[in-house]
């Protein structure tokens, strides 16, 4: 499913929702995602998963160009856990 999708998705089954309100909750939805993220804050959707950061160590590596040494620095990354609830759901096939 795409962001599109979804957005009409939430418009057909709330047809008291005009396309652009659900187009604008959607939007809310994901960038309070972020903001928290950005934040260094974790985001718990209970029965979906839960959104944090996890810092990345800094390392050297190759530059593929010119073969020589690249210095990585370290950084946070988003990552994702499912819940178990997802988990159990999306290996039975429900």
């Amino acid at each position: 499913m795409i962001r599109s999708e979804l957005i009409q998705k939430i418009a057909d089954e709330n047809p008291h929702l005009a396309h652009s309100d659900a187009e604008r909750i959607v939007a809310t939805f994901f960038e309070e995602i972020a903001a928290a993220l950005t934040r260094g804050d974790r985001v718990e959707l209970r029965g979906f998963g839960t959104f944090f950061t996890k810092m990345r160590k800094g390392r050297t590596n190759r530059n593929p160009l010119t073969g020589g040494p690249m210095v990585i620095p370290e950084k946070r990354v988003p990552m994702f856990k499912t819940s178990r609830l997802l988990r159990d759901r999306v290996g039975k096939g429900a």
